[in-house]
C-alpha cells in the first residue's frame, strides 16, 4: 500500500493505541482493521453494505458490547484529545485525531463531525477527506462519499487509496461497474507496485463478469 496510506493522518501514542486495542477486542475486530487510517474499505466489508457491515462474532467469552457501551468507550479515549481541543477548538490535528478514534470505533457520524471540523481548518487535507468519505459510506450514503473522493481525486489525481475506495463505492454502492473498473484500472497505472495489486486485479476481473449491469441497477448475483 502506498506510504500515506499506511501511516494515519495523525499519531497514536501508545496509550491511545493500547486503549483502542482493548475496545476493538471487544467488538470482535481484528485491529490492524480499524487502524488503517485512509486505507483501502475492505471489499468484504463493503459487499455486505454500509450500514449493515458485519463487525465480526464476539469470541463466546467476550461480554457483548453495547452501542451505548462502545461510545462511552470511545469517549473516554477521546478525553485526553478533547481536553486538548477546550483549548484549541479549531485545531486542525486534534480535529482529525477525534475524528480517528470514532471512526475505529465505528461511529462514524461522530467521526464525520470532527473530521468536518478539521477540514474547515485545513481543506486541502486529502487523509481527512479520504476518512470522511469512507465514514460516509458506512453510514450508506454513497452519493456523498463518491462526492468527496471526487473532491480529494480533484485535488491529488494519483491518491491510491481513494482511487480504490471510490472504485468499491462506485462498485457496491451504485452498481457503476464501469466507472468501478476504471478507477482500479487508474490506480495500477499510477501506481505499478501497489502492494495489493493481486487483489485489485482479481476485484476488476470479477467485476468485468457484471457489465452488462446498468448503473444503479440492483441484481442478486453475487458481486465478489
Amino acid at each position: 500500500m502506498p506510504e500515506d496510506a499506511q501511516i494515519r493522518s495523525t499519531d497514536w501514542t501508545s496509550a491511545q493505541a493500547y486503549g483502542l486495542a482493548i475496545v476493538c477486542l471487544l467488538l470482535g475486530v481484528a485491529v490492524g482493521y480499524l487502524l488503517r487510517r485512509s486505507g483501502p474499505v475492505p471489499a468484504s466489508a463493503a459487499a455486505r453494505g454500509p450500514a449493515s457491515q458485519s463487525m465480526g462474532s464476539a469470541p463466546e467469552a467476550m461480554p457483548q458490547v453495547t452501542p451505548e457501551q462502545l461510545k462511552h468507550m470511545a469517549d473516554k479515549q477521546a478525553e485526553p484529545v478533547l481536553s486538548q481541543l477546550k483549548a484549541k477548538p479549531n485545531d486542525p490535528t486534534l480535529l482529525a485525531q477525534a475524528g480517528n478514534i470514532y471512526y475505529d470505533a465505528q461511529l462514524f457520524k461522530g467521526a464525520i463531525d470532527y473530521y468536518a471540523r478539521a477540514l474547515q481548518g485545513d481543506p486541502n487535507n486529502t487523509n481527512v477527506r479520504t476518512d470522511m468519505a469512507t465514514a460516509f459510506w458506512y453510514l450508506g450514503d454513497s452519493d456523498r462519499a463518491i462526492a468527496e473522493f471526487d473532491r480529494v481525486l480533484k485535488q491529488e489525481p494519483k491518491k491510491a487509496n481513494a482511487l480504490f475506495n471510490r472504485g468499491v463505492v462506485r462498485w457496491q454502492g451504485k452498481m457503476d461497474i464501469q466507472g468501478a473498473i476504471a478507477d482500479w484500472e487508474d490506480l495500477l497505472k499510477v501506481d505499478p507496485n501497489y502492494p495489493e495489486r493481486p487483489k485489485v486485479e482479481r476485484m476488476i476481473a470479477e467485476a468485468k463478469k457484471h457489465t452488462n449491469i446498468r448503473p444503479g441497477e440492483r441484481t442478486s448475483k453475487p458481486t465478489m
